[in-house]
């Protein structure tokens, strides 16, 4: 059997590259190791708490991946949290919409990646968006992404606003997406009308008959035949099958999907490959690179922030919801506010995003497989986030069994700025929260607390409180040199017909949630393999 195209994973960028090459007129089949994501679990947007929080849930749309012991965070392994199931981990975010700073695509260009400065991109970023405001400058209104902000705030909210703004002088940011990044904005939310807006809603769900889409199929290897890719293995009820390319394969099974699939078909670190008896078919630092945004959670106890952490809390809006779509905060994601701020370890953009939620949220931290409890009071979490880690980790296999998952290392806080702009951040939050228009509506610090009253306690508090936001980035990465794994048309180094596709392609990390830049990726590159 054959067909034009082959894509590999079906995820933020996959969908968005396999609907993009099928409305050509090209045959294309997707292939994607996880189930259907025809439930409300991922597609009621706010579905998103439950599916973190209880294990049973998770386990149902996610790879269950966890770090090795991570040696600068006291040896925790942390979870790594990566969508298995149509639409990728765009049907497992918290659906937060950020592009990143313009400056970070004109860094990719300067590396020497020609086609990837900002300009260059943009009309990629406009074209898979539709807008609340509609289309300007900056924004796209005709695309398959909804694209909203955040409605409704709860009162704790718009006091953090107020007191951000009076703390830091930070100003009141319409668009963030738009001219200016830096500000303290609403959250901009991939979902619409109470539906996740996931590259499965928005590409997959009306395609046409010339692309098949194969859940619950895992492909074990890519064929590599004199140094071109001309298939994959795959696997089904029935054993290992095979199926051919007439033109390309695609790899866009994520960033740690990726690597590991190279690896698993004879593309990476040779003396590597040899270790597990892996026919070396191109000696490339697949794997490198990796790195991932880190955030502290620091919750405050505030009646003003109405919703309450607990099961009865939320039955009771499922009722409601299930009643009369899009009536409840579960028609929308659980993030109202955002900030994106400098820190005195900038480059020149800011290097600080606060998330802001009216949630409790377990600490100190989530890593233990179980369903975590947090506080039951009414109250108001930032995830202090550091946008530009300095440390990097890799990906690396533990067994030729492509069912065996990867040595995921992000090498987590090795880097001491890295701990400094957490630490600037969480002392930053004291200071808004103590701010005269908050205050006096803000009980008490719930975490990490007032037995950490300095910022050397917050320090030593990192490496027991940190953990990842889910962003991956870098392990197969484009450049035009001997580190680099992709060209700038993401063709795979010395390996004809085979492209990688997805935010493991990114040199550097952006400033801010991926998910809008991984779509990027996918748009740009179906218009590269197009021609």
């Amino acid at each position: 059997m054959a067909t034009d195209y082959i894509v590999i994973g079906s995820g933020s960028a996959g969908a968005i590259i396999a609907r993009r090459l099928a409305d050509s007129g090209a045959t294309v089949t997707l292939f994607e190791a996880g189930r259907r994501d025809n439930t409300r679990l991922v597609r009621k947007p706010g579905m998103i708490g439950p599916l973190h929080s209880v294990p049973q849930l998770k386990k149902m749309v996610d790879w269950g991946h966890y770090t090795v012991e991570q040696k600068h965070a006291l040896g925790r392994t942390i979870p790594q949290t990566h969508g298995k199931v149509i639409g990728g981990s765009s049907s497992v975010n918290g659906m937060v919409f950020v592009r990143g700073n313009r400056r970070n695509f004109d860094d990719w260009a300067a590396e020497g990646n020609t086609g990837w400065s900002y300009d260059d991109v943009l009309p990629s970023f406009k074209k898979f968006e539709s807008f609340e405001d509609g289309a300007n400058q900056f924004r796209g209104d005709a695309g398959p992404i909804k694209v909203i902000r955040a409605r409704d705030l709860t009162p704790a909210s718009e006091s953090f606003m107020q007191a951000l703004t009076e703390t830091t002088g930070a100003a009141r940011n319409l668009d963030y997406n738009g001219a200016e990044q830096e500000g303290v904005s609403l959250f901009q939310q991939s979902n619409s009308n109470g539906l996740r807006s996931s590259t499965a809603v928005g590409y997959l769900d009306d395609r046409p008959k010339n692309l098949t889409v194969l859940p619950n199929t895992q492909v074990v290897r890519i064929l590599i035949e004199n140094g071109r890719a001309t298939g994959v293995e795959y696997r089904t009820d029935h054993g290992t099958e095979v199926l051919r390319a007439d033109r390309e394969v695609i790899l866009s099974a994520g960033t740690f999907g990726s690597p590991h699939l190279l690896m698993l078909s004879g593309i990476g670190p040779a003396d590597h490959l040899r270790a597990f008896d892996i026919d070396v078919a191109a000696d490339l630092p697949v794997g490198d690179n990796l790195h991932d945004h880190l955030f502290v959670p620091m919750s405050f106890a505030m009646p003003t922030a109405v919703n309450r952490s607990s099961p009865g809390y939320f039955a009771r809006a499922f009722v409601r919801e299930s009643l009369r779509n899009n009536s409840t905060w579960l028609a929308r994601s659980v993030f109202e506010v955002v900030s994106f701020l400098r820190t005195p370890y900038s480059t020149g953009i800011p290097d600080l995003q606060l998330h802001v939620l009216p949630w409790g949220y377990p600490g100190p931290n989530q890593d233990a497989p179980i369903r975590h409890v947090p506080d039951p009071r009414r109250s108001l979490t930032i995830l202090v986030t550091m946008i530009y880690p300095q440390s990097r980790g890799t990906l690396r296999l533990t067994s030729p069994d492509p069912t065996a998952s990867p040595a995921i290392d992000p090498n987590y806080l090795a880097e001491q700025q890295d701990i400094d702009t957490l630490a600037h951040g969480m002392e930053l939050t004291r200071e808004v929260m103590s701010a005269k228009s908050i205050a006096d509506v803000v009980d008490t610090e719930i975490s990490p607390g007032p037995q950490y009253p300095a910022r050397a306690d917050l320090a030593a508090e990192i490496p027991n409180r940190a953990t990842t936001v889910y962003h991956p980035v870098g392990t197969c990465r484009m450049g035009v040199d001997d580190r680099a794994v992709v060209d700038p048309t993401l063709r795979v180094r010395g390996i004809e017909g085979l492209r990688v596709a997805d935010a493991s392609i990114m040199p550097s990390i952006v400033g801010g949630n991926t998910n809008a830049a991984t779509m990027m990726i996918g748009e740009h590159a179906a218009a590269l393999i197009l021609g």
